[in-house]
């Protein structure tokens, strides 16, 4: 199990500050939806998942280029291989669990893409990556192992388990008519397999900002 650091190398400092770290957590898009940069400097509940996850996520540690091709299974060894770089990402108090989770029921086997634990959270956060925009069947599918996971896996101490959908990019129609509307413990974020310019990341920061607040306003 492998765990991130509460300390930043000069490089790692030099990296968040350029991907403009702060600016796409959720929580801050949350508490300040008017302002572009927010305080990054500003107090944080540890058991508020929304101070944990970034959109857009920038993860061009990967190695890929700007228009490569790649499949789901190449996308999800890219990120095993980087696996200490794409911790850092996540942010603090997170602990990797396992890849393709197996979880079998009376009728079926499902596989979960990634299972980290994230300590200050007190709560599984399971991701599920696609290499397409997300669409109804990927909400639904995140959503049952979310659920799933809550009733087969967590123990009672810990708190609800929190689904992340990563995809190419996010549609603000299927969250509006989805269960991620409104939903506390399922969340979409675009990730972006490359380092976009200031300009490119401050516009997805953006937009990214409001798809957030459309739909999750009573968080």
């Amino acid at each position: 199990m492998q765990a991130s650091e509460d300390m930043w190398s000069v490089k790692t400092l030099d990296r968040n500050i350029n991907s403009q770290y702060y600016e796409r957590r959720l929580a801050e898009q949350r508490k300040h939806p008017k302002e572009v940069l927010p305080n990054a400097i500003a107090p944080y509940k540890e058991s508020d998942p929304l101070e944990y996850i970034k959109n857009p996520t920038v993860a061009e540690f990967m190695g890929f280029q700007r228009d490569t091709k790649y499949s789901e299974s190449e996308l999800e060894q890219a990120l095993i291989d980087n696996l200490e770089k794409f911790i850092l990402e996540l942010g603090r108090g997170f602990a990797f669990v396992e890849r393709q989770q197996h979880i079998t029921t009376e009728l079926d086997d499902f596989y979960i893409d990634l299972v980290f634990y994230n300590f200050r959270m007190k709560r599984f956060v399971i991701f599920e990556l696609k290499t397409h925009r997300m669409n109804h069947g990927d909400v639904g599918q995140l959503d049952m192992y979310v659920r799933m996971y809550d009733d087969l896996m967590k123990d009672p101490d810990d708190n609800p388990t929190i689904g992340v959908l990563l995809c190419t990019d996010t549609d603000y129609t299927i969250a509006k008519y989805s269960v991620l509307n409104d939903s506390n413990q399922l969340f979409a974020a675009k990730y972006m397999t490359y380092m976009p310019t200031k300009e490119e990341l401050r516009r997805e920061i953006e937009r990214q900002k409001q798809f957030f607040l459309d739909h999750h306003k009573d968080n």
